[in-house]
């Protein structure tokens, strides 16, 4: 029997409404993850971009178990010496709550050019609005 390849022509991408009030973030950014690379399909393949695409909203609302509010961080550089700034998760979901969403979902999709493409499929919003209603996004239920 001959392997199935699905080609770019025959996939089929959905759009899909995820509320993250009140779930917790690594067991959301899983599930996101796994929607994005398009894992749940039948035509699955993992060379090919074979994913739908997710819009998250309420990120703001996520929450998290245990001290990791106080005690995870997040680390940038702005490149100069002494330049390394972090940041608590508590920190960053008030200021920017998209990011923690964004960051936790990159970290579980592969780091090649392949993964780069499947993470523009992902949008997040703060609150309740977003801008993608003419694709008419399905509600998701975990």
């Amino acid at each position: 029997m001959k392997t199935f390849f699905p080609k770019k022509e025959e996939i089929t991408r959905k759009w899909w409404l995820v509320n993250a009030e009140g779930k917790t973030l690594g067991r959301l950014a899983t599930e996101i993850a796994v929607l994005l690379r398009g894992k749940r399909k039948v035509e699955y393949c993992d060379h090919l971009d074979c994913g739908d695409f997710v819009v998250v909203i309420n990120a703001e609302k996520v929450k998290v178990t245990g001290k990791k509010l106080e005690q995870k961080k997040y680390y940038s550089h702005s490149g100069y010496p002494g330049g390394l700034k972090e940041k608590t998760l508590k920190e960053m979901l008030a200021k920017k709550p998209e990011e923690v969403i964004k960051k936790a979902v990159w970290g579980m999709i592969p780091k090649n050019r392949l993964g780069r493409k499947i993470y523009k499929k992902l949008k997040v919003y703060r609150g309740p609005e977003h801008p993608h209603q003419a694709q008419q996004p399905q509600e998701y239920q975990f």
